[in-house]
């Protein structure tokens, strides 16, 4: 398993565990991961992993401003 794929596994996790049914921001989802204990570099960072994930269905973009990312629930 890849850094890559664990580190949106356990974003997708703490997110979900955290009762958050709505899209947010990825600082927003940072803000989530830091309360939880969980240390990501930067907004940035989320981000990114996000939006490879993007690529595959697993997250939605919503692309307004900012951009706002939601979690396929069936991979939860």
């Amino acid at each position: 398993m890849s850094l890559r794929h664990r580190e949106f596994e356990r974003i997708r996790s703490v997110v979900g565990g955290a009762g958050a049914d709505e899209p947010l921001t990825a600082r927003e989802i940072l803000g989530i991961l830091e309360d939880q204990g969980e240390e990501f570099d930067s907004a940035h960072e989320v981000a990114t992993i996000l939006g490879r994930r993007a690529e595959t269905g697993e997250v939605e973009i919503i692309r307004d401003r900012p951009y706002r990312y939601q979690f396929d629930d069936e991979g939860a």
